[in-house]
């Protein structure tokens, strides 16, 4: 049985898609409801789809039945799929060797912990050739917000794994990360690769603050000390 879980972010930790999502919202608002808006100024980090799309609708003015809901989506996601192909987006630095790397150690399994709706984050990660290295995923639609997120999956990584919570390990760029992560009980490593300071995510408190996964030697050593507390 696994004595360690690793729960990964999306946008900003593995990989970034340099506007495309906010390119695809946009678009499926002229498609959708004929509106234009760049929604330069609505907050996307660290925040689940699902909220996101609640703020632009308020905005407007506008309720969605659920059929509209769904449709509104689907467009999205073939946004998504129209705008984020090469050469656009990039995964950061270290991602792929730092899997590799916890994918050697037996006793460990790595999540995905995502406000992306499911569909979004496949998009992304099969972009990149990621989306079979992670054995479970947590997403936006799944639950009301990025805390109960993050007590669901860690729960569930209790029932399924008997992984307790002070083993579950969320890495994450923004405040929400280590915010989500201490509601759920979890340890937290912030990456300063996305949209917010060191600075401010250090003033956060999280268990290991890290410039990026280019070296992720101080990652591994502080997880496997984790990985080994009772």
């Amino acid at each position: 049985m696994p004595r360690l879980a690793w729960l990964f972010d999306v946008d900003g930790t593995l990989l970034t898609t340099e506007g495309a999502a906010r390119e695809a919202f946009a678009m499926a608002m002229r498609q959708r409801l004929g509106l234009e808006d760049s929604l330069t100024d609505i907050a996307f980090a660290g925040r689940t789809e699902p909220f996101i799309l609640k703020d632009i609708l308020a905005r407007h003015g506008i309720e969605f039945s659920e059929i509209d809901e769904a449709r509104f989506w689907d467009a999205v996601f073939d946004a998504m799929r129209a705008k984020f192909k090469p050469p656009r987006g990039r995964l950061l630095a270290g991602v792929e060797a730092l899997l590799d790397r916890i994918g050697e150690e037996r006793d460990w399994v790595s999540g995905l912990l995502t406000g992306n709706m499911t569909e979004m984050a496949r998009i992304k990660l099969e972009r990149f050739g990621l989306h079979g290295r992670f054995a479970f995923g947590a997403f936006g639609e799944q639950a009301d917000g990025r805390d109960a997120l993050a007590r669901d999956v860690v729960g569930r990584v209790g029932r399924r794994y008997g992984v307790p919570p002070s083993r579950c390990i969320v890495v994450g760029d923004t405040v929400h990360d280590i915010a989500c992560a201490r509601a759920a009980g979890a340890r937290v490593a912030a990456v300063a690769t996305g949209t917010q300071s060191r600075a401010e995510l250090a003033a956060r408190g999280p268990d290991l603050m890290l410039d990026d996964l280019a070296d992720h030697a101080p990652l591994i050593s502080w997880a496997r000390t984790v990985a080994t507390e009772d």
